[in-house]
């Protein structure tokens, strides 16, 4: 069972999670405004709210039809009788209120009982975070069904994951930390890109219009492309705007990691094939984000 669980929480998917906050706590630091207490709750938050997205995925696309037995990809926890429906709304439960109370606490060590109107305005999105994390497929009217996954992800994994932990620590927002929030938010974007257009044919079945099954799979691939070079462009954009070491530059490293994965993407046809290349493009933008913020900071 436990085993069960920990599939069904999709590790290879948390690197998302550690790569926007992370993200937003280079650039505190970069700053002068590190908080390593905060950077800490982000983190804690975030992984809690990526599994709950992750069992409510299980749950939802199961419920929904999309993970029957037309799914090519790895079987899931519910579709699989692993784990009951009734469990996994459970699981989805326990996870809701541990991001909640992980971010109920980030708010106090964030504003204490002096910044109430602030800490709300993080309450109410920290609550529209966990909407958004049990919606996507598990709702009634599932967003993520009628192809608007892609507009969530990039804002959440990319604007609010690097400006909000960013924020959290500087009371503060700098215009230009925008560009390194679109590089996660793009990334992101094309992780779940890869998975959508692996399950291209099974979301067709079962009513799932995510942008692979809205544009075709061969734009699907160049949108792919577009995603992979407008994250890259944005962290040479902040460079550009903001140069002051050759270090900064050190993001290069992992340039060859998305081409890489762009080349698979484009050339991979089967489910199987392209399957490798999610895990693959998850831990591509951590190791990008990693490299590019010990650039800032070194």
């Amino acid at each position: 069972m436990a085993k069960a669980w920990i599939s069904a929480f999709r590790p290879r998917t948390l690197p998302l999670a550690l790569s926007c906050i992370g993200m937003g706590g280079f650039m505190a630091a970069a700053n002068g405004v590190f908080n390593g207490t905060i950077v800490a709750l982000c983190v804690l938050t975030t992984l809690f709210l990526q599994i709950l997205s992750n069992l409510a995925n299980d749950y939802g696309d199961t419920k929904h039809g999309a993970d029957s037995a037309h799914r090519e990809g790895p079987m899931r926890a519910v579709q699989a009788g692993h784990i009951t429906a009734g469990h996994m709304k459970k699981g989805m439960a326990v996870f809701s209120l541990l991001s909640l109370v992980s971010g109920l606490a980030l708010l106090w060590v964030a504003f204490g009982s002096e910044g109430m109107w602030m800490a709300l305005l993080f309450l109410g999105l920290g609550l529209a975070s966990i909407w958004a994390a049990i919606n996507y497929t598990a709702g009634s009217n599932p967003y993520g069904y009628a192809g608007f996954g892609d507009v969530f992800v990039f804002i959440f994994f990319g604007l609010v994951g690097v400006l909000g932990t960013y924020f959290l620590q500087a009371h503060s927002l700098d215009a230009i930390v925008v560009l390194p929030a679109m590089v996660c938010g793009f990334f992101a974007t094309a992780v779940l890109n890869v998975n959508n257009i692996r399950d291209i044919n099974s979301d067709v079945l079962a009513g799932k219009h995510s942008i692979p099954v809205r544009i075709g799979p061969k734009r699907a691939r160049i949108y792919h492309l577009f995603l992979l070079i407008a994250g890259t462009l944005s962290a040479v954009a902040y460079v550009a705007f903001n140069f002051y070491s050759w270090w900064q530059l050190l993001f290069i490293v992992a340039v060859p990691l998305l081409i890489v994965n762009g080349v698979n993407v484009w050339r991979k046809h089967t489910s199987k094939e392209l399957d490798p290349y999610l895990k693959q493009m998850a831990i591509t933008t951590l190791l990008f984000v990693l490299l590019f913020g010990l650039g800032q900071v070194l």
